[in-house]
């Protein structure tokens, strides 16, 4: 009786996970329209430039800077962003169920994790089909006080997404970075980033 039962348990439990698992992404009409937006370019990649930087020095403006919208599903969007030789950065945007989740994946060259990375943020409001902002989250913040770097917990990044035009762009007190890719032109798609196979 006790055997019968528990396999009873056992298919029901796993009827439910099974059932769980099939059920639609809740989702509002902006995450949506944004995330399918950004999978339309899907397998393509795009140059793009610096076009505001405060931060004099830096290296992003001296090398050549592609994006690769290299992997798409219904959940998730990987999109390399290589600089120059360094294909160490990958922005991960997830849908959540209650909006849309961007990480930055950063791997050393042998394709392990680097001590800062997956940070990130997550929408707190409906934003729109072209503009989702994501303000860094608790993980983050906590990475940034343990790294040193404590005046990155006010960060914001931002995305764009126009028919012309890709923007990833960070924002905080006394700090705002901004690369424009240029979707009119496809280039070649560079090799996988570290870490990740082709």
């Amino acid at each position: 009786m006790k055997k019968t039962l528990l396999t009873g348990a056992l298919l029901s439990l796993a009827a439910s996970t099974a059932s769980h698992a099939e059920a639609p992404l809740v989702s509002i009409d902006t995450h949506d329209a944004f995330f399918n937006n950004i999978s339309q370019h899907c397998g393509k990649a795009y140059e793009g430039k610096v076009t505001v930087d405060n931060a004099p020095g830096s290296s992003f403006s001296k090398n050549k800077l592609i994006m690769h919208v290299r992997k798409c599903s219904e959940r998730e969007l990987q999109i390399p962003f290589h600089v120059g030789d360094d294909a160490s950065r990958t922005w991960i945007l997830t849908k959540t169920g209650s909006g849309i989740s961007l990480k930055h994946d950063h791997r050393k060259k042998d394709g392990s994790d680097d001590e800062s990375t997956m940070y990130g943020g997550h929408t707190q409001d409906a934003g729109w089909a072209q503009v989702q902002s994501f303000p860094a989250d608790q993980y983050s913040k906590e990475l940034f006080v343990k790294s040193g770097i404590p005046q990155s917990i006010g960060n914001t990044w931002q995305m764009y997404i126009y028919p012309e035009k890709f923007t990833y762009r960070l924002i905080r007190q006394g700090r705002e970075f901004r690369v424009d890719f240029d979707l009119t032109k496809p280039v070649t798609a560079p090799a996988a980033p570290w870490g990740y196979r082709d």
